[in-house]
C-alpha cells in the first residue's frame, strides 16, 4: 500500500507532516508493518526530530546554514554549480548529508515514534516549493 504526500514549503526549514502520515497509517490499519518514506527531490531531506519546541527547528535550520552557507558567501567561492542561484548547490550538499528516506516501524497499527518525535521534510531552498514524499507500508 502506498501514498504520495505533497508538502508545500515557504523557504528553508522543517515542515512537519506526522499527522497526515498517522491518519493514513491508522486508516490502512496494518497490525505490524514498516513505513518507508522517500522524498523525490535532490534539494530537500527527511528527518525525525523533536516536535515540542519550535526553537529546535529554528536552530537546526541555522546550524545547517552555517555548515553549508550560500555560494555567494566568500567561504563558498569554491562552488561551481551556481547558475540556479546561491542556495542551489548548498541545498544539494545538505540533501547529501541528511537522509532522503526514512523507515518507521508500525506496531499495533501505530507508528512507533517516541513521545517528542515528529516526521519532517527539511527544505533547503529559499523559494517556495511543492515537495512530494512517497510513503509505502509493507
Amino acid at each position: 500500500m502506498h501514498r504520495r504526500v505533497e508538502i508545500p514549503t515557504r523557504g528553508p526549514g522543517l515542515y512537519e507532516f506526522t499527522g497526515a502520515l498517522r491518519a493514513w497509517v491508522e486508516t490502512a490499519a496494518p497490525e505490524e508493518a514498516l513505513l518507508t518514506l522517500f522524498v523525490r527531490h535532490t534539494s530537500a531531506s527527511l528527518v525525525i526530530q523533536e516536535n515540542a519546541d519550535p526553537e529546535v527547528r529554528r536552530d537546526l535550520t541555522e546550524a545547517l546554514h552555517r555548515l553549508v552557507p550560500p555560494s555567494d558567501r566568500p567561504e563558498s567561492a569554491w562552488m561551481t554549480h551556481t547558475y540556479e542561484g546561491p542556495d542551489d548547490m548548498p541545498a544539494h550538499v545538505k540533501a547529501a548529508l541528511l537522509p532522503t528516506s526514512l523507515q518507521i516501524p508500525v506496531i499495533s497499527g501505530q507508528m512507533a515514534l517516541g513521545t517528542w518525535q515528529g516526521i519532517y521534510l527539511f527544505e533547503h531552498r529559499r523559494a517556495p516549493q511543492r515537495r512530494e514524499v512517497v510513503a509505502l507500508l509493507r
